[in-house]
């Protein structure tokens, strides 16, 4: 007869994956153990392995749940109506509220994706490759003069964007919402108006 699956099964799997976030960002994936990630969720080990046969599943779902949530979170922002300049206002308020509470997550994304194969890591970073794209068109809207004739412009622009937006954490790990709300006008008043708009 099939096991069934128990009614807080989704409860304790987030509660395995943030657990797993935190230690794999405090210790690093490499050095973690599954006892320790036991330990972190006041689980037993074999607990563990009922949701995750190894480590590298735990760290495939952990990084595949966290860049879902925020390319879905970001990809479907209702930005119809507004005009170029407010659509990456919102654009780069929605990342930075995305992030907000997920500063592990962000950790073990920088760091983790190395140590899953191929063919995850590709999957994974098609996602990342998704908000560039969508990050991109926004900004090549605002200066459709600048970034029409020239796509490595665009590419470095975009990417000193998201330098920007994902770094936050570094300096600011306790940032609240209105925190971010500046910061993000920040970051769209120096990508819009260079330096002497701030």
């Amino acid at each position: 007869m099939a096991r069934t699956i128990a009614k807080d099964h989704d409860q304790k799997r987030r509660q395995i994956l943030a657990a797993a976030a935190h230690v794999f960002a405090t210790e690093g994936f490499d050095r973690a153990s599954m006892a320790r990630l036991a330990d972190e969720c006041g689980i037993s080990k074999a607990n563990i392995y009922h949701y995750y046969d190894s480590k590298d599943a735990l760290l495939y779902d952990l990084l595949r749940s966290y860049l879902l949530s925020v390319r879905d979170r970001i990809l479907n922002l209702d930005v119809a109506g507004l005009d170029p300049d407010a659509r990456l206002r919102h654009v780069l308020r929605a990342f930075l509220m995305a992030y907000q509470g997920a500063d592990d997550q962000h950790r073990v994304q920088i760091g983790g994706l190395a140590f899953l194969p191929d063919d995850q890591q590709e999957e994974l970073r098609g996602y990342q490759r998704e908000l560039v794209k969508y990050v991109g068109a926004v900004l090549s809207d605002c200066a459709p003069e600048v970034f029409a004739q020239s796509p490595d412009k665009l590419r470095a622009a975009t990417m000193s964007v998201f330098g920007m937006l994902n770094w936050y954490f570094m300096w600011s790990p306790d940032a609240g919402p209105e925190a971010r709300e500046d910061y993000a006008a920040l970051v769209a008043d120096m990508t819009l108006k260079g330096l002497p708009g701030i």
